[in-house]
């Protein structure tokens, strides 16, 4: 059984625990906007709703069984996530149709937190990951390598109602180097129109991905199409192992990097190459990441028992008082900033 542990960050990112954590909340991956936090309960079945308390206390609203919307009765809640405004939540959900995988949409009723279906993005038996949305809250994308064999860039379109569908987009990885492909991995969005995606390259024939992963930068056109003017001698190479998360700066002027072997950051500069910035921050493998609105970047290392902050600016970066904090078995997390809902 899960339970949330809360806490309260400082102005120079030291972590205080809320009073009453931890929660009983048996809850996997969670999404917050700034009313609610809701949680993919560990069963799959459902997605559990929170009220954040004006101190960061949890207090349970409303219990959501999402797999009832399929009439097949297959179906996982994985990842969820929220668009720009709080008011639609997602569920990447495992083999909704028995086979593939599909992003669920759900309006969130703001006085009791129960989750209205919306659809589904149709099935793709290749995502796995949350979707991240560019800044006009319109589109949205999200990058698979599967055996480092198979791979795909992906992008959906939000309607008015809140609905993500999958669209037919265009959107070419980098000329690779001589003998090798690239295996898109991850995609995070700045808050304008532009995309950094991860590329591993694999050798073309023995599928060995015996090089660094690199950085690549997109451009999102009026119609969602990705385009990039990067090459493989101006992506810049990641020292993190195999990337397991990145994570872009409310700013969009940082790109922190998670991996098996570390978390690192860069200088994201929008339809230009990315550029290095930090070194290894810690080379204690890192799952999952979020910022905060106040310069903070928070990590967790599975492997390590490891929560981390760090206060990290275009211009210095360090580690936060009481960083890292030793957690027993962390599996998620998630970081409110000031409540927006």
């Amino acid at each position: 059984t899960n339970e949330v542990h809360a806490y309260a960050a400082a102005a120079n990112g030291k972590l205080t625990p809320v009073s009453g954590s931890p929660f009983p909340a048996d809850v996997t991956s969670m999404a917050v906007n700034g009313k609610y936090l809701f949680g993919s309960n560990t069963n799959g079945l459902y997605v559990d709703a929170y009220w954040i308390e004006s101190n960061g206390a949890l207090r349970y609203a409303a219990s959501n069984d999402i797999v009832k919307y399929n009439s097949n009765a297959c179906g996982s809640s994985g990842p969820i996530f929220f668009d720009h405004t709080g008011a639609t939540l997602y569920d990447m959900e495992f083999r909704s149709d028995c086979a593939n995988n599909t992003y669920e949409s759900f309006t969130v009723e703001k006085p009791t937190g129960i989750l209205q279906n919306l659809g589904n993005s149709s099935p793709n038996d290749w995502l796995y990951l949350p979707a991240s949305f560019i800044g006009n809250n319109v589109y949205a994308y999200s990058a698979s390598c599967l055996g480092d064999m198979y791979w795909g860039i992906y992008g959906f379109k939000r309607s008015s109602s809140g609905l993500l569908t999958e669209v037919n987009i265009t959107a070419a990885p980098p000329t690779p180097p001589t003998g090798y492909f690239y295996c898109p991995s991850q995609a995070a969005a700045d808050p304008t129109n532009h995309v950094a995606i991860s590329m591993q390259p694999i050798d073309q024939l023995n599928f060995n991905p015996d090089r660094a992963a690199q950085l690549a930068a997109y451009t999102a056109d009026a119609a969602g199409n990705l385009t990039t003017t990067n090459t493989s001698a101006s992506m810049p190479k990641i020292l993190v192992g195999t990337v397991n998360d990145l994570n872009m700066a409310p700013s969009g002027k940082l790109l922190a990097v998670g991996g098996t072997a570390g978390l690192q950051v860069f200088h994201f500069n929008g339809s230009q190459p990315v550029t290095h910035y930090t070194g290894l921050l810690t080379t204690a493998g890192v799952d999952q990441m979020f910022w905060d609105k106040a310069n903070h970047l928070y990590a967790i290392s599975r492997s390590a028992g490891k929560l981390f902050v760090f206060t990290i600016t275009p211009t210095s970066f360090k580690q936060a008082p009481g960083s890292p904090y030793t957690m027993s078995v962390p599996q998620d997390m998630i970081v409110q900033p000031l409540p927006v809902y």
